[in-house]
């Protein structure tokens, strides 16, 4: 009778838990949670993603160009890609997606394929891949394209530095990876884009110049041109006004309408050169002496909390630039040399405009100081020179003498030094107290208040306005990529620079805080792993085998011990 009833106990606490997995299983399936433990928080969704993925209403379709075979270290990428966009379909059944691998198919709709996607700028990178025959190269193409309605955008997944190794610039890939699709998915659904100018009529850059910035930009903002002097008042719907590298002097009613600008909540990027200096001038003349590029920009700026300053920033992180060396029998070759004063900019900190970022290219570039301000402004360093730096103050002769020896290292000891600035907060207006009659019935004319205190604004400073400028194929009058340097035939993050700049002072829908996102990389210690190697071997091999062991010992003793006790009663 026990026997039965010991039985029939066993049956019940079984059906029970059965009765308890199913019942869990069907609850897991209908709600879905989970509590992210991490201390990154990798696991969870800013709240500004959330938002935009929710509100998503027809079908977005996500191509993601990562299916096949991936180094064991790269997996991590496609891996965390899948984990996000499950995430983001839970949210919204709208977002859909296909992982696909581009190289698939017969060679000749691989070709057509891959021809088309070159004309929208996805071209391939390689990764080294070892396999039964060694080491070799293979070719992938690490985008996804978002399809909305008759609207198409094309994202790139890798973020390739070229001064972090491999496995920082796959941990900077895959934080990124949150902010770069919710980021797609506003702009496909933005309704309206937000309109950007570039100041003219005073020396700026022409359109020609700045045609791969704007063109970049035009996907998603409208761009255009606005002469200061003709206008009294920029047009409230303007959400950014560009001066890229001005050469004429701007007239106190040209301040006073960028001032008024930026009271009322715009946002202005300054590219500035303090000095005029010009390489091809030291290439013709020998030498070159720099002047004031004075521009009266100097007194708002020092009112709003920044201060370019006359002088030179010169690095031994920097580009090279060639130079004709005679031989004898008259024949020149020419040769590369560091030359200094085009210096390789790095980003500060983790801020969302330069997190990741690749070195930035600057020529010519100069200080800037933050200057205390009456008002809260909150100051932010983006781009800074190297450690290895020096500082030239005008006035100083520029020559090529200095390339003809090795560069004396304890002179370049100057520390770190800012080339960028951005300035956030409520602004005082430059002009508060000493309004002017003319100014007055200025704004009388266009039925307009004087604003003294502003609107939240952001401003960019940045000692180098040729930072905006692409260079033109001499060959074919092609325009070159923002940040093409045709001397060491490398592209650097100018452009990346000005886009996320551009995206971080437009964003009002809190983007910036998924940008913002840091996945700490916990790297393994290499030399610790070549010391300890052999002990963790043995210990993963043994202790298996011991603890195995060991509970098939213990299960045998509690049974004869179990059948000895019933076999005695």
């Amino acid at each position: 009778m026990s026997r039965l009833k010991e039985t029939y106990d066993r049956m019940y606490w079984l059906l029970i838990v059965i009765v308890v997995i199913v019942l869990v299983n069907l609850a897991a399936g209908i709600f879905h949670t989970k509590i992210d433990l991490t201390e990154d928080h990798r696991y969870t969704l800013t709240d500004a993603t959330h938002r935009i993925v929710s509100e998503v209403d027809a079908p977005i379709f996500i191509q993601v160009l990562l299916e096949g075979k991936f180094p064991a270290e790269f997996r991590r990428l496609p891996t965390a890609l899948r984990e996000l966009l499950v995430e983001f379909k839970k949210i919204n059944g709208n977002i859909q997606y296909r992982f696909e691998d581009p190289l698939a198919g017969d060679q000749e709709e691989v070709q057509e394929r891959l021809e088309r996607w070159a004309q929208v700028g996805i071209i391939p990178t390689e990764l080294n891949v070892r396999d039964a025959e060694g080491q070799q190269r293979k070719r992938i193409y690490p985008f996804a394209i978002f399809n909305y309605g008759d609207r198409q955008v094309a994202i790139n997944l890798l973020e390739e530095n070229a001064s972090t190794s491999g496995d920082v610039a796959l941990n900077n890939s895959i934080t990124l990876l949150e902010y770069k699709f919710s980021n797609a998915i506003a702009k496909l659904r933005a309704t309206n884009k937000p309109n950007i100018l570039f100041s003219a009529g005073h020396g700026e850059l022409s359109a020609r110049q700045t045609l791969a910035l704007e063109g970049n930009l035009r996907a998603f903002y409208n761009t255009g041109r606005v002469n200061l002097d003709s206008i009294y008042q920029i047009p409230q719907d303007i959400s950014l006004l560009i001066i890229a590298k001005p050469t004429r002097a701007y007239s106190e009613k040209n301040l006073f309408v960028l001032d008024q600008f930026i009271m009322n909540g715009g946002n202005v990027m300054f590219l500035l050169d303090p000095l005029i200096a010009n390489l091809d001038s030291i290439r013709v003349n020998g030498e070159y002496l720099p002047h004031d590029n004075d521009v009266s920009l100097d007194p708002l700026l020092f009112k709003y909390g920044a201060r370019v300053n006359k002088n030179f920033v010169l690095d031994l992180q920097c580009t090279a630039i060639p130079l004709a060396i005679n031989r004898p029998g008259g024949n020149a070759k020419f040769n590369l040399f560091q030359w200094y004063y085009h210096i390789l900019a790095e980003g500060t900190g983790s801020h969302p405009i330069v997190k990741g970022l690749d070195p930035v290219n600057l020529k010519f570039p100069a200080t800037i100081d933050t200057i205390k301000t009456s008002k809260s402004i909150k100051k932010t360093p983006l781009l800074q020179s190297s450690p290895y730096s020096r500082l030239q103050v005008n006035p100083v002769l520029l020559d090529f003498e200095i390339l003809k020896t090795e560069p004396d290292q304890s002179k370049f000891q100057a520390g770190r030094q800012t080339v960028a600035v951005l300035l956030e907060g409520s602004f005082e207006s430059a002009y508060k107290n000493r309004l002017s009659a003319d100014m007055m019935v200025g704004l009388e004319q266009i039925g307009a208040a004087f604003v003294e205190e502003g609107d939240p604004a952001r401003i960019l400073v940045v000692s180098d306005g040729d930072i905006a400028r692409n260079s033109v194929d001499p060959t074919s009058g092609e325009i070159r990529d923002l940040g093409f340097n045709e001397y060491v035939n490398y592209t650097f993050a100018n452009k990346e620079f000005l886009t996320n700049s551009v995206e971080y002072m437009l964003d009002r829908i809190g983007l910036s805080e998924a940008r913002a996102k840091t996945i700490k990389l916990r790297l393994l210690d290499q030399q610790k792993i070549q010391e300890e190697k052999l002990f963790w071997q043995i210990i993963n091999v043994l202790l298996p085998l011991l603890l195995l062991l060991g509970a098939g010992l213990v299960f045998n003793y509690l049974r004869k011990r179990r059948y000895t006790k019933e076999a005695l009663s």
